[in-house]
């Protein structure tokens, strides 16, 4: 694959070999960002799991403390006030049966999708086409709930959800290349926290084997294993 001009420049800033701490990645992240857009900073974990074992499968969510940089398109699937709620806190787009069947045909114009209780039978049918793509409401997310305006809330305030995937990969985004390096360094912190909070007591040996940090389109910037959960007290 040709890499464009942009992009080999933007790998050259990048020591061979090195390991960056958080905070010198973030800086090496903005400088090194080669879209003409605001890109998303990205940070990719190789957890030390089995998530094929119940007990290892590592699943959360966060609130950012300075947002995502974008606002998600919610989905509800609610009915009466609970669909009144939705809607009033800010949700794109809410029903269900009208949207479980649109949904099924194969649209998918959503970041994330929220649901209540009485509905989760007819929602689980759609698990072919959510599941993939991580979009299914999960009770230990927050998005299988009654109360459907908090959901929407914490949603488009900045709230994130990560799951480790079959290969005991971990993504999450931290913002923007526009944010400050303080704001990332603290969305970075805030996810890393909770990542390290649910390191399954099964897991053998270092917990994080892995980290890259990286922007839409751009290189990836090795962070040291061992200093993943370490940031200093500036971004200076």
């Amino acid at each position: 694959m040709k890499r464009s001009k942009a992009y080999n420049a933007a790998v050259e800033k990048i020591e061979d070999g090195k390991f960056y701490t958080p905070v010198e990645a973030i800086a090496l992240a903005k400088e090194t960002s080669t879209t003409k857009y605001d890109a998303t900073v990205e940070v990719a974990l190789r957890l030390s799991v089995d998530p094929r074992k119940a007990d290892q499968l590592v699943r959360g969510t966060v609130n950012l403390p300075n947002g995502t940089g974008k606002t998600a398109r919610v989905l509800v699937f609610a009915n009466g006030d609970k669909a009144d709620a939705a809607r009033e806190a800010g949700a794109d787009y809410v029903g269900s049966d009208d949207l479980l069947e649109k949904v099924s045909g194969g649209w998918l114009d959503f970041d994330a999708v929220v649901a209540t209780p009485d509905l989760m039978g007819k929602v689980g049918r759609l698990g072919k086409v959510l599941g993939p793509r991580g979009l299914m409401p999960n009770p230990k997310t927050g998005t299988v709930t009654m109360d459907t305006a908090k959901a929407v809330s914490d949603i488009k305030g900045g709230k994130i959800e990560f799951r480790v995937d079959k290969h005991a990969n971990l993504h999450f985004i931290i913002g923007k290349t526009s944010f400050g390096a303080e704001q990332l360094a603290e969305n970075y912190g805030a996810a890393i926290d909770e990542v390290m909070r649910l390191k399954p007591s099964s897991s053998k040996g270092r917990y994080v084997a892995k980290a890259t940090m990286s922007t839409t389109m751009g290189p990836g910037i090795p962070l040291d294993p061992a200093r993943v959960s370490t940031l200093v007290a500036t971004t200076e």
